[in-house]
């Protein structure tokens, strides 16, 4: 049983995992059966509780080994009562545990147990531990989660300031919190900002309605943007839709390099723009000039056409979809039947 559990930790996927559980069960089915233990194939994907039991205490030393079974075998599954059962069974718990841990909460919806959790931490979180803190923070946005994060932050050591993942995160965690001027004095105080960092600050001020101050500082970004950059950018200046706004945008949409055509979310933001600006026939000429198009694309060009006055034009995208056989998404046939 053993040799198999000490195989899982090499294991990449949740089907290999569980497969290699049901492997476990088979060996030894007369000793280990259990009535509510159902394997992989039917109704429960977990690890049955009687197997993290059975492991000797030797076998709950081996860290790297418990890691592995938190992460890809309990958390990816889902599985989250097994995965504290095994957490609770360490005794010298690390940074990096702790963080493994929060990551996997947080994926699994239950950022509040991340408090829960570090409530009882006996060992100061480093800067990963940190980050992974203030995500969760960001994510359940109530009073305990902003009591927290903003004492975390304070007593956060300096040097941890210029690290850009860190920095990002707390960025990201105040906008949420709508402490647009903590934010920004976070990001002031980074020495080497890089494009996630700019992103984070531009994405909060949008999260919080103020679009004029997120051209203000896209107009202050001097390094090369990321996918992420542009489809916000398009997207504010679609929502603002003044001169300023068209100005920025087109001229934005003029210098985008061309494999970024192919990104069906930057393509789709670029294309709703240019129709809020009423230019349809630059919306048209760019709709064309993407090789790849999806649902969503055809989509954004039908509500389009349908804010401009033209939803005629709705029906000759929608036949085009059928020649390519793409299935239109909500929003296309909702413009359709409208």
């Amino acid at each position: 049983i053993i040799s198999c559990i000490n195989d899982v930790f090499n294991i990449d996927t949740c089907d290999e995992a569980h497969s290699k559980v049901f492997v476990i069960t088979k060996i030894r089915l007369s000793e280990l059966t259990v009535s509510s233990w159902h394997p992989y194939g039917t109704r429960d994907r977990r690890i049955p509780p009687f197997l993290l039991d059975k492991m000797p205490s030797n076998f709950l030393s081996k860290i790297f080994k418990i890691q592995a079974i938190i992460n890809k075998t309990l958390m990816k599954c889902k599985d989250i009562d097994n995965a504290m059962h095994l957490f609770s069974s360490i005794t010298k718990k690390s940074n990096y545990m702790y963080t493994i841990v929060f990551k996997g909460l947080i994926t699994n919806n239950v950022a509040e147990k991340v408090l829960d959790l570090f409530d009882e931490m006996k060992i100061e979180p480093n800067q990963f531990t940190l980050t992974v803190l203030f995500n969760a923070c960001a994510v359940l946005n109530n009073n305990r989660a902003m009591k927290i994060g903003k004492e975390l932050l304070a007593k956060m050591p300096e040097n941890y300031r210029n690290d850009n993942i860190t920095s990002t995160s707390a960025i990201n965690m105040l906008m949420k919190f709508g402490d647009v001027e903590s934010a920004e004095r976070i990001f002031q105080s980074i020495k080497a900002k890089d494009i996630i960092t700019y992103g984070a600050m531009v994405k909060g001020y949008v999260g919080n309605e103020m679009f004029e101050k997120a051209l203000d500082l896209f107009e202050q970004i001097d390094i090369e943007l990321d996918d992420v950059t542009y489809t916000i950018i398009f997207n504010v200046c679609a929502k603002l839709c003044n001169d300023r706004a068209m100005k920025i945008g087109k001229k934005l949409l003029a210098k985008m390099p061309e494999n970024c055509r192919n990104n069906n979310i930057i393509s789709t933001s670029a294309i709703d723009m240019l129709m809020k600006f009423g230019d349809v026939e630059s919306a048209e000429r760019f709709f064309r000039s993407i090789k790849a198009k999806g649902a969503d694309i055809h989509g954004a060009l039908m509500n389009g056409y349908n804010l401009n006055g033209e939803s005629w034009k709705c029906f000759k995208i929608f036949e085009e979809m059928k020649e390519k056989n793409i299935i239109p998404d909500e929003i296309a046939w909702n413009i359709l039947i409208g």
